[in-house]
C-alpha cells in the first residue's frame, strides 16, 4: 500500500524524519518496502529499506518555486510559442518563453484574474529535459528562443520528475501558499510503499497507518469529522434494505444525495489518488475511492434513478442474497461472471446490481448524466469474499480490504465521510437526505480481555509496569482500566485481529512489544531445562534414502501434492485396467488452479511430468521423489497418507567425454531395466534391509514383459519396469523411461539398529565357475537362491557373469554362468571339499530347476 506523508499529516503531526518513521513502522510490523521521494531531499534509509536511484531530482528551494502567470502574450516571431508573464514573488515579474499548449487559450486576454498558478524553475535550476526520452537532467541557462531572451521555465510534470506527462505545464488549483513559496513546500512529498500482511487489515487505510504512527511517536491521532449537513427529505421513504444472510452480510448502510453534478474532481483529490496509484474518474467515483484509501472502508455508489426505474417507479428495495442457479453478472470491468450459490450479491427486485464487497455491476454505475446517488457502505464475511475472488479469478481494492476483514462499525463512519465530501464537491445544488438506512442484524461482539502484567514478561521477556503497558495500549485506542497488576482491556472495533481468551492475552502482549520496540527486548538465555532430545526415525530414514540415491547419481524433485484425475489417468495404457491403488480422490472444494483439484494417488505422474518438461533441455535424467499419496478410506473423513518412493531413469547409460570418441557418442547405449534394478539393489544394501527380489508381473503403466514386482522379505513393496509405449506417448516422451514406485515404509521398516560386521578373511579362497542349462522362463534369482542354499557355509559369494542363448543351447533354454567363491574362516579348503559342495549345487539345480551342467 502506498502512503503519502502529505496525506498522513492530515491525521498526525510528524516530528521525526521520514526515514526514522519508516524504520519504526517496519519494526512494528508495517514493513516499509520502499521510500519514494518527490522533490524533497533524500535522507539515509534504514537497513532493509529500498530508496530510489541516486539520480533522484531534488527541487532547489530557491530556484524551483510556485509562480503565478499574470498574462499570456503572443510571441512576435512564432505562432506555437507564447510569452508568459510570471510573478515569482516579491512583486517581481519575469517573462518566460514557452510552447505549453494549455496556455494558448489565455493568449491575448490581458491581465488574468485570478492568475494561473504554476511551478517555475529559475535560471540555474536543475530539472529534467521534457523533450528527451527518459529522465535526462539539464541546468537552465539563458537562451534566446526565436529572438526572445529566456532564462526561466514554467514546468510540466515530467520536468519535475512527478510523472511522464509533457502535454502542457502544470496549472495548479486549490493552492493557498503565497507566490514565491518553494515548490517543495507545496508539492514535495515522501511516499512509503508498505507491505501489509493479511492480519494488518486495520492498516489498509491512511488513518490506520496514522494510528500506528501516532502510537509509535507519542503523537495524538486527529480523527476526521463525521458530521454531515443533511437538508433534504428523509431517506427512510427513498429505499428499503433486506439482508437474507446475516452471516455473509452483517451490516448494510446507505445514504442518499440528490442533485449532484458529475464533473472532474478538484486537483488536490486527484493528486492524492494518483499518489496511491488510483486513476481519477469523476468527483463521485473519486470520493468513494478516496474514502476507501483514507479509512479502509470500501463504498459503492448507485445511480438512484436507475434503481427507481428498475423498480417500476416505486421505492427501490436493496436485497443482499446468494445467487440463483444460472445467474451471471457483468461487472464494471466488462467481464461476465458466472456465479455459484455461495457468493453474496447486492440485488434489487429486478435482479443483480453488484458483487458484494468486490465490484459493482455495469447497469447501475455512475454515468455523466447521473443526478441522484444512493451511497452504500456495508460489512461482508471476509472468508466468503476471499473465496469469491479466488473462484472468479478477480481482484479489486475493495475486495482486498474486505477479504482481510473490515469491522461493521467502519461502515457508518466511511459512509458519513464520503456523503459529506460528495456534497461539498457535487455542486451548489447537492443536498443530502436526512437520516441513514442502517440494517445491522448481526452486531459484532465487544471483546474484553483481562491481561496480567506477568504474562507480558513471560511471553515477551520484558519488565514493564502496569501503567506503561496501559499507556501503550491506550495509544493504540484500546480502553484500559488498571487494577493493580491486572489490565482490563476493551478492544477497539477496528482491531479484528485481536481474539478473546488466552489467544487475546498473547495478542495484547504482542501489541505492547510492537510499540515498546522489538529491538529493545533484551537477549536472555532460556531458564528451563531443554527437553530430552530424541531421534526422528522417519526423517532419518528419509535422509538416508536421499543420501544413497544422490550417491547413485540421482536428483531429487519435489512436486505439488495436488493434481487431477485426468493427469494421473495417463499412467494407464489404453485398453488396460488400472493397477494403481485408490478408489476416488480427495478433492478440493476451492482449488487454486484447474490443474490442482485433487490430492495425488501416485508420485510417478509428477516425476514423469518432470522428465517430460526437462526433456526439452537434456536427454539424460535420473530423478527421484519421496512423499505422501492420499487414498480415501470409506467411512472415514480423512484419507490414508502412505509414503512412496518414485524413481525414473531415461537417456544414455554413461556421460561421455572426449576420450570416448564420436562413434560411441552417436549411438550410446540407453539405460534399461537393469540400471534401475542396480540402483535399487545398491539402495537396499546401503539401508541394510537385505536383498530385494524381483518377480515378472504385468502392470497397466509398464511395458509387457519388461516389468517386475519388487519384494522384500516376501512382501511386495512396488513395481519396476519400462514405461508402456502408449503411456510414454501420453506424456510426449520419445525415448524409453525406466521407472518404479515403492512403498517407502515397507522398504525401510525393520532396519537393524546395529550393523553386523564380518572379519576380513585370513584364509585363501577357492574360485570355481559353473554353467547351468535350464528353461528360459526360470529367473536368475531363483537359480541363485538354489545355489546359495545348496552351497551352505562354505559358499562365500555367488555372481552371475554370463547369460547365453543360441547354438548349441536348445531352443527354449538358456545358459547361466556363475562365478562361485568358496571360503572357510579357519582353514584352507581342499579340492575334495570344494568338489563335494559343487556336486551338491549341481544336483540341487537338477532336482529343483531341471537344470543340466553345461559341458
Amino acid at each position: 500500500m502506498r502512503v503519502p506523508l502529505s496525506w498522513l499529516k492530515d491525521f498526525i503531526d510528524i516530528n521525526i524524519g521520514a526515514e526514522e518513521l519508516a524504520e519504526r513502522l517496519t519494526l512494528a510490523g508495517l514493513e516499509v518496502k520502499t521510500i519514494e521521494y518527490i522533490g524533497v531531499p533524500q535522507g539515509e534509509a534504514p537497513a532493509g529499506i529500498t530508496v530510489p536511484p541516486s539520480d533522484h531530482l531534488v527541487w532547489d528551494r530557491d530556484k524551483i518555486i510556485l509562480g503565478a502567470i499574470t498574462e499570456v502574450k503572443p510571441h512576435p516571431n512564432a505562432d506555437k510559442l507564447v510569452l508568459a508573464m510570471v510573478d515569482i514573488g516579491g512583486g517581481k515579474i519575469e517573462q518566460v518563453v514557452t510552447g505549453a499548449p494549455n496556455l494558448y487559450p489565455y493568449k491575448g486576454q490581458g491581465v488574468l484574474n485570478p492568475p494561473l498558478l504554476s511551478p517555475v524553475a529559475l535560471e540555474g535550476a536543475e530539472v529534467y529535459d521534457g523533450h528527451a526520452a527518459g529522465q535526462q537532467r539539464m541546468v537552465l541557462k539563458e537562451k534566446a528562443l526565436r529572438g526572445i531572451p529566456n532564462k526561466h521555465m514554467v514546468c510540466s510534470a515530467k520536468e519535475l520528475g512527478i510523472a511522464e506527462d509533457h502535454d502542457g505545464i502544470m496549472l495548479l488549483e486549490d493552492i493557498s501558499a503565497p507566490v514565491g513559496t518553494p515548490l517543495v513546500d507545496v508539492l514535495g512529498d515522501v511516499i512509503f510503499e508498505i507491505d501489509l500482511t493479511p492480519n494488518l487489515a486495520r492498516a489498509y487505510g491512511i488513518i490506520g497507518v496514522a494510528r500506528e504512527a501516532a502510537a509509535l511517536t507519542g503523537q495524538s491521532l486527529k480523527e476526521p469529522s463525521y458530521a454531515v449537513k443533511q437538508t433534504g427529505s428523509s431517506v427512510e421513504q427513498a429505499v428499503k434494505i433486506e439482508i437474507t444472510n446475516a452471516d455473509l452480510n452483517p451490516r448494510f448502510t446507505a445514504m442518499l444525495i440528490r442533485d449532484i453534478e458529475i464533473k472532474p474532481s478538484p486537483q488536490w483529490l486527484q493528486r492524492r489518488l494518483l499518489a496511491v496509484g488510483e486513476r481519477p474518474i469523476n468527483n463521485i467515483v473519486d470520493v468513494t475511492n478516496y474514502i476507501m484509501f483514507e479509512s479502509g472502508q470500501p463504498l459503492h455508489a448507485f445511480d438512484y434513478d436507475v434503481l427507481v426505474q428498475r423498480a417500476g417507479g416505486k421505492t427501490p428495495t436493496i436485497i443482499t442474497r446468494t445467487p440463483k442457479a444460472g445467474e451471471t453478472l457483468q461487472t464494471l470491468d466488462g467481464e461476465v461472471r458466472k456465479l455459484d450459490d455461495q457468493m453474496i450479491l447486492v440485488c434489487d427486485t429486478a435482479g443483480i446490481l453488484s458483487l458484494g464487497g468486490i465490484m459493482g455491476g455495469e447497469e447501475s454505475k455512475v454515468q455523466p448524466t447521473t443526478r441522484n446517488i444512493l451511497l452504500e457502505a456495508a460489512s461482508w464475511n471476509y472468508i466468503n469474499i476471499r473465496r469469491t475472488m479466488t473462484i472468479l479469478k478477480m481482484s479489486s481494492e475493495a475486495g482486498l480490504r474486505f477479504s482481510r476483514g473490515v469491522h461493521p462499525a467502519q461502515a457508518e463512519r466511511g459512509l458519513r465521510r464520503a456523503i459529506e465530501l460528495m456534497r461539498q464537491l457535487g455542486g451548489d445544488q447537492a443536498t443530502v437526505a436526512q437520516g441513514i438506512i442502517d440494517v445491522y442484524p448481526k452486531p459484532a461482539p465487544q471483546i474484553h480481555i483481562d491481561l496480567p502484567i506477568s504474562e507480558i514478561k513471560r511471553i515477551v521477556g520484558i519488565e514493564i509496569d502496569a501503567e506503561t503497558a496501559a499507556g501503550i495500549l491506550r495509544r493504540l485506542q484500546f480502553t484500559v482500566t488498571v487494577a493493580g497488576d491486572l489490565l482490563h482491556v476493551d478492544v477497539p472495533d477496528h482491531r479484528m485481529d485481536i481474539s478473546s481468551g488466552d489467544v487475546g492475552i498473547a495478542d495484547l502482549c504482542e501489541e505492547v512489544a510492537r510499540i515498546y520496540g522489538y529491538d529493545r527486548v533484551p537477549d536472555t538465555l532460556i531458564e528451563d531445562m531443554l527437553p530430552p532430545q530424541a531421534n526422528n526415525d522417519e526423517i532419518s530414514r528419509e535422509e538416508d534414502v536421499r543420501d544413497l540415491l544422490s550417491q547413485a547419481g540421482m536428483r531429487e524433485v519435489v512436486n505439488y501434492r495436488l493434481t487431477t484425475p485426468e493427469a494421473e489417468a495417463r499412467l494407464n495404457a489404453p485398453g488396460t485396467s488400472s493397477s494403481w491403488s485408490g478408489d476416488g480422490y480427495v478433492t478440493l472444494a476451492n482449488p487454486i488452479a484447474a490443474d490442482k483439484t485433487s490430492m495425488r494417488h501416485t508420485l510417478l505422474n509428477g516425476v514423469i511430468e518432470n522428465i517430460a518438461a526437462n526433456s526439452r533441455h537434456t536427454s539424460r535424467q535420473l530423478l527421484f521423489e519421496i512423499g505422501s499419496v492420499y487414498l480415501p478410506v470409506k467411512g472415514h473423513k480423512l484419507p490414508d497418507e502412505p509414503r512412496r518412493l518414485a524413481l525414473a531413469l531415461t537417456g544414455a547409460r554413461t556421460i561421455f567425454s572426449w576420450q570416448d570418441g564420436m562413434a560411441a557418442q552417436k549411438n550410446p547405449p540407453l539405460m534399461d531395466f537393469f540400471d534401475l534394478k542396480g540402483i535399487l539393489d545398491a539402495l537396499a544394501h546401503g539401508l541394510r534391509v537385505g536383498a530385494l527380489t524381483y518377480k515378472a508381473e504385468e502392470h497397466s503403466s509398464f511395458h509387457p514383459g519388461r516389468c517386475a514386482g519388487v519384494y522384500r522379505n516376501g512382501k511386495r513393496v512396488g513395481t519396476i519396469g519400462e514405461l508402456h509405449p502408449l503411456v510414454r506417448e501420453a506424456y510426449d516422451l520419445e525415448q524409453p523411461v525406466i521407472a518404479t514406485e515403492l512403498d517407502f515404509d515397507l522398504l525401510v521398516s525393520d532396519i537393524p539398529l546395529v550393523d553386523s560386521i564380518k572379519a576380513i578373511p585370513t584364509q585363501p579362497a577357492v574360485y570355481q565357475d559353473i554353467a547351468l542349462v535350464l528353461a528360459d522362463n526360470i529367473s536368475a534369482a531363483d537359480v541363485e537362491q538354489v545355489i546359495v542354499k545348496a552351497g551352505g557355509n562354505l559358499l562365500y559369494d555367488v555372481r552371475l557373469f554370463d547369460v547365453y542363448r543360441g547354438e548349441p543351447i536348445p531352443a527354449g533354454k538358456k545358459s547361466l554362468a556363475y562365478a562361485l567363491t568358496y571360503l572357510a574362516p579357519d582353514r584352507t579348503l581342499t579340492d575334495s571339499e570344494v568338489a563335494k559342495v559343487q556336486q551338491r549345487i549341481v544336483k540341487a539345480a537338477e532336482q529343483q530347476l531341471g537344470a543340466t551342467l553345461r559341458s
